[in-house]
């Protein structure tokens, strides 16, 4: 069984932040718990480098546009070996194997009639890399970003998207390709408004793969960047690779790129011939007030400053745990810090801190033998069902709910019991039944937090690939368990 994911690439514009980590972050956790599930799991991620933009860019600060990728991209893999990012490979589309690619399919779809020279006449905005229709030709203003486009007209290539209208609303309408489902009629409203050809090559950009044609135009950069989900997987130049991962089973992007991922990206497969993603999910965004966090406003939320006052985990925590995958959410200091206090700090870490202190207490540090209250094992199965149901539906925030359940049944268990008291029975069942139940709680939680659940892992005295497999969730042990030096993970913040 395999599982190929994939996230957008990053524009190498801006360092990254809070909407890249998020896209980043939810894609780590797919991978990980499809890893955990046994599946042959390939993750891409990476950086999108070229077009007007980027030598603009480039140009305020005085550096070559390759300079400028060089440096961001660099400051993308940081931040993603910060945050514990598991990817399998890091694209660049500066690299020359997908710039070959690139050409390639270029080729490919001009001898089979899919492009034709044509001149393009229209607005253009350098901002969205994109043509836009405008309301007011006197006060031209890019409906999107609200910046103001330029008039040009210039001979360009064109791909015959109005071609596969018909096949996109029946891909779209009989399959599961687009998610959340709410997405899809605003997908085919657009398209059944009508679709227009759209030019995949700019005249007077400089900065872009140069098309193998005559006139040596550049490829648009989102025809460009969109390829990198082929030429990431050896389409063209490792045949046994892409025959082995493709199609994508997972594609997260931004409701923001949504068009070029429902209607450009399809269509292109269709020219190819190829098979089309399985599920391509458009989350939603993170805002302040009603205002999208975004660089071009001012508001962005750049991770470290989370990262250094709470922890990697906590921050990974809270884009997953905070709001339904799939909708905008409010982000916020206060926000953060409540979850954190109430999530991680009363409810997980407590449980934690003091099953480990009465075993420490009561005996010695060992964990006692004997029988696992069946209640315990039942609640965890039932939960690892619906656990597994709901992230495979990619209903992340959901996903955690569950494992909640069973975290306030163990904490609700360990009350009721009470095995501090004096004259409290079944004190080893007890301690050994939350212990089991936390074993499986981490075990559930490492695809979200898998540093934390590593340090959990070793305090309670088991090894980490313990956490790697969900069929250990039904491990029981033979022999005593010293649990490991403990360390209090998470500090209240005030």
């Amino acid at each position: 069984m395999k599982f190929y994911i994939t996230t957008p690439l990053y524009y190498v514009n801006a360092e990254p932040h809070i909407g890249h980590t998020y896209t980043t972050v939810a894609a780590d956790c797919l991978a990980r718990f499809y890893r955990m599930k046994g599946y042959d799991v390939f993750f891409l991620t990476g950086t999108d480098e070229h077009g007007q933009k980027i030598y603009e860019a480039a140009q305020k600060e005085n550096l070559t546009p390759i300079e400028l990728a060089n440096r961001v991209s660099e400051t993308f893999k940081k931040m993603w070996k910060k945050i514990n990012i598991s990817y399998d490979r890091f694209i660049r589309t500066t690299e020359r194997q997908h710039e070959e690619v690139v050409k390639k399919v270029f080729k490919i779809l001009l001898e089979k009639g899919e492009l034709y020279k044509g001149e393009y006449r229209g607005f253009y905005c350098v901002h969205c890399e994109s043509y836009v229709n405008v309301e007011d030709r006197k006060n031209p203003i890019c409906p999107d970003c609200k910046r103001e486009v330029r008039e040009i007209s210039e001979i360009s290539y064109f791909l015959k998207l109005s071609k596969y209208q018909k096949q996109l609303e029946d891909l779209i309408e009989n399959s599961e390709m687009v998610k959340p489902d709410f997405r899809k009629n605003e997908i085919l409203n657009f398209i059944k408004s009508g679709l227009n050809d759209i030019s995949i090559t700019r005249k007077n950009v400089v900065w872009g793969i140069e098309s193998p044609i005559e006139e040596k135009y550049t490829i648009y950069v989102w025809f460009d960047a969109l390829l990198n989900y082929l030429s990431g997987i050896g389409y063209l130049h490792d045949e046994e690779l892409f025959e082995k991962y493709w199609p994508p089973d997972v594609q997260l992007i931004g409701k923001d790129i949504m068009r070029f991922h429902y209607i450009i990206w399809p269509a292109v497969l269709f020219a190819l011939n190829l098979p089309q993603p399985k599920k391509i999910f458009a989350h939603g965004w993170w805002v302040l007030g009603k205002e999208k966090i975004s660089k071009s406003k001012g508001n962005v939320i750049l991770p470290q400053y989370f990262i250094d006052e709470y922890g990697v985990d906590p921050f990974r925590f809270f884009l997953l745990r905070e709001i339904p995958f799939g909708l905008d959410g409010e982000f916020s200091e206060e926000n953060f810090k409540k979850r954190y206090n109430s999530d991680l700090v009363n409810d997980f870490g407590n449980l934690i801190n003091r099953t480990l202190n009465l075993i420490e207490m009561k005996f010695n540090g060992y964990v006692p033998e004997g029988e696992i209250d069946e209640s315990i094992m039942k609640i965890s199965e039932d939960i690892y069902k619906n656990y597994t149901i709901k992230i495979e539906n990619l209903s992340l925030s959901e996903g955690i709910e569950e494992i909640w359940k069973l975290l306030i049944f163990l904490n609700k268990y360990l009350d009721e019991k009470a095995p501090w008291r004096e004259g409290s029975i079944d004190v080893e069942k007890t301690l050994l039944s939350v212990f089991y139940g936390i074993r499986n709680i981490l075990i559930f939680l490492y695809p979200f937090i898998p540093q934390t659940c590593e340090k959990m892992i070793e305090m309670m005295g088991l090894e980490k690939n313990e956490l790697m497999c969900f069929e250990n969730i039904n491990k029981r042990y033979a022999g005593r368990i010293k649990i490991g030096k403990r360390e209090i993970i998470f500090y209240r913040k005030k």
